[in-house]
């Protein structure tokens, strides 16, 4: 979404939400583009800052994933532990 600074600064709070939900926020001023908003996450993501295993598995990075995982149907094989 692109905003024009007075309109940007009159509904703040909708630009807020809309790059807390993922949607980078560009503000233009005279048609030029002078700033984005983004959400910290991505931010954060942008300046290599460190991220923590947990903060990894709760920002859900496999659920656009595709896995494609080759299984096959054969029994496993005997093993003699008598020895």
């Amino acid at each position: 979404m692109r905003w024009q600074v007075q309109e940007a600064k009159q509904r703040f709070s909708e630009v807020l939400r809309a790059a807390e939900a993922g949607e980078p926020q560009i503000v233009t001023k005279h048609g030029d583009e002078i700033a984005v908003v983004i959400d910290m996450e991505s931010y954060r993501r942008l300046r290599g800052e460190a991220t923590s295993f947990m903060d990894y598995l709760r920002a859900e990075p496999w659920v656009d994933a595709n896995f494609d995982v080759d299984r096959t149907s054969d029994m496993p094989r005997e093993i003699d532990l008598a020895g």
